[in-house]
């Protein structure tokens, strides 16, 4: 299994301050759907950005460390068969790590920072 030291979510801004207000985890309609919560690497996650959220912008995206994901954390085979980070169950806000506002254009070009690696 991979083993970064970061993995990443992305959230609408409103998804993003509703569950802070709510003192929970960010999640999207997709997780809730879905069952667990989505996250990227940082190899995959401009693909994530361009395919699921061209044309948005005021986007958090957010670092988590496996490490402080618990058992509930699953590499599991998603888009062209790479191994994608799930993670099923809750988890706590204590997870969430640096975090950055980003948009992504219509084409899907955008700018992530540097410590995104």
């Amino acid at each position: 299994m991979p083993n970064p030291d970061f993995v990443y979510k992305i959230v609408t801004r409103a998804a993003f301050d509703a569950a802070a207000a709510a003192g929970a985890f960010p999640q999207m309609p997709v997780d809730l759907k879905d069952g667990f919560i989505h996250f990227s690497t940082a190899a995959q996650l401009r693909d994530t950005l361009r395919l699921h959220f061209a044309g948005q912008s005021d986007l958090v995206v957010f670092a988590v460390r496996p490490a402080d994901m618990g058992p509930g954390l699953r590499w599991e085979a998603s888009r062209g068969g790479q191994m994608f980070p799930h993670h099923y169950g809750p988890l706590g806000t204590a997870a969430i790590g640096r975090q950055v506002t980003v948009s992504v254009a219509a084409d899907g070009a955008l700018a992530l920072p540097d410590w995104i690696a």
